[in-house]
């Protein structure tokens, strides 16, 4: 009788888990950095929604790293990467906006450096996807 190989665990989304880690730590030591971005209909409760992403952000980046719990963090992470997404397209329409009134090569600097952010983040969706396999 053979025995099947066990799958081996999906490794740490390095590119996942240490973003968050850095980002959940901001979150919740200087939340002001993050309430300028929560999208305008949501900034009634800008405060709690920027700490509850920095605890989410820091409880999927331990959990990316803990082998038994990566594939559901890996999921988690998913979600909060698109749940956040409304915030990083705040930022680029504030961003733009900015530009657009300074027309300063730096304005357009930051600007630009959002759009691409945009599209990265599905790259990182999909990332943390991986680890949930």
């Amino acid at each position: 009788m053979t025995r099947r190989a066990k799958k081996p665990a999906a490794t740490v989304p390095w590119i996942v888990m240490v973003p968050f880690a850095v980002s959940g730590v901001i979150h919740l030591v200087r939340p002001g950095v993050f309430t300028p971005i929560i999208p305008r209909a949501l900034r009634r409760w800008d405060r709690p929604l920027v700490v509850a992403s920095g605890i989410a952000e820091l409880a999927c980046a331990v959990g990316l790293v803990v082998p038994s719990t990566r594939a559901a963090a890996g999921r988690a992470s998913a979600v909060v990467l698109a749940a956040v997404w409304p915030a990083n397209m705040q930022m680029s329409i504030d961003l733009g906006r900015r530009a657009a009134r300074r027309r300063t090569p730096k304005a357009w600097a930051s600007f630009a450096v959002s759009l691409v952010r945009l599209p990265l983040q599905v790259t990182l969706i999909r990332k943390a996807l991986g680890a949930s396999r």
